[in-house]
């Protein structure tokens, strides 16, 4: 009787102790799990929107998790408070100025906050610090924009389709363009117009880089006067030669114009007498007549005196001189060479 009553309290133990090895096992595993047994830091973050994000999701950086949702309430102006619960250990890599936004895990996975960004020259966050947030557009905004960009791609088709029936129906430019013969000959002419001027363009290039290549060639007139330097220095004294003779004759002019002002102002000289004095104009033009009239008057009587058998002898004395003297002349140079 003993002996059963022994063994079952042995058995007891052993299964008291089984069990709490086991509770322990499950109590340890929840807390690696959830981080329970952990240092943890708390900030917070405000919303307006947390798009289905319930207390316990994950927090994530750089793809990596270092915490949980620790709280979520609302605030008097509809926005919502989000505690996060944030490793001790993860702590020095999130910085003050890291943003923090709502996602999701995988394409259809439960919502988690993923804390991204941050410079290194700003310090790490705290305990109690509050982390910037990014609004993400929800899944009914980025419908309604898909849905309005549809109506708006449906315009623009509507729009093409009407374009391309009007083309096809000869309207327009481009639909005369391609419907009427006649048009597309006038365009096809005008561009082998083109095509030709395009040509005698290039043709003319050439020719004028043949030209300018004869210019710059050695021994032409363009290359000495731009390589020469005696022909540059001569041209230069012949320029200052010019300069010269054209600031002589500016004197000569200035002169000229000094003289005929004098001319015409002072009419007590006797050229501005007789030019501005019309009685001494007269007078000498009498004068000048009175000379011609004695003149002849003087030949008509050297005439008589040739005449007159007193100075007859005289006359021809003289006559016979003159007519010696060219052949004494023609003797002198017969000698002289």
């Amino acid at each position: 009787m003993e002996t059963s009553t022994r063994k079952r309290s042995i058995t007891v133990g052993l299964f008291v102790v089984i069990g709490i090895l086991i509770f322990v096992v499950v109590i340890l595993t929840i807390g690696s799990m959830k981080k329970v047994f952990s240092s943890n830091i708390v900030v917070k973050t405000i919303f307006n929107d947390v798009n289905g994000l319930k207390q316990g999701n994950n927090i994530w950086y750089s793809g990596v998790k270092i915490g949980t949702v620790k709280s979520i309430r609302f605030l008097s102006d509809s926005r919502v408070e989000v505690m996060l619960n944030i490793e001790e250990k993860s702590q020095e890599f999130v910085r003050k100025n890291a943003k923090a936004k709502v996602s999701t895990d995988g394409l259809i996975g439960n919502k988690i906050i993923v804390i991204y960004g941050g410079t290194q020259k700003v310090p790490s966050i705290e305990d109690g610090d509050e982390l910037a947030v990014e609004k993400i557009e929800s899944t009914e905004e980025m419908l309604a924009v898909l849905s309005e960009n549809n109506k708006n791609l449906l315009g623009i088709t509507s729009a093409f389709k009407t374009i391309s029936g009007n083309i096809l129906a000869g309207k327009g430019t481009v639909g005369m363009l391609l419907n009427d013969e006649r048009l597309y000959n006038d365009v096809d002419q005008t561009l082998a117009a083109l095509k030709k001027a395009a040509g005698n363009a290039q043709t003319l290039t050439a020719s004028l880089s043949e030209y300018s290549g004869k210019l710059t060639k050695e021994g032409g007139l363009a290359n000495d006067f731009a390589t020469d330097t005696v022909i540059m220095r001569d041209l230069r004294g012949t320029i200052g030669k010019l300069n010269e003779t054209v600031s002589s004759a500016n004197v000569m002019v200035n002169n000229l114009k000094t003289a005929s002002a004098d001319l015409n102002s002072n009419t007590t000289s006797p050229l501005g007498v007789l030019l501005h004095d019309e009685s001494t104009a007269s007078n000498l033009k009498g004068t000048l007549k009175n000379l011609e009239s004695s003149t002849e008057k003087l030949d008509e009587n050297m005439q008589a005196l040739r005449s007159n058998f007193l100075f007859r002898r005289y006359f021809k004395k003289k006559d016979k001189e003159a007519a010696k003297q060219p052949s004494n002349e023609a003797v002198k140079d017969t000698v002289n060479q």
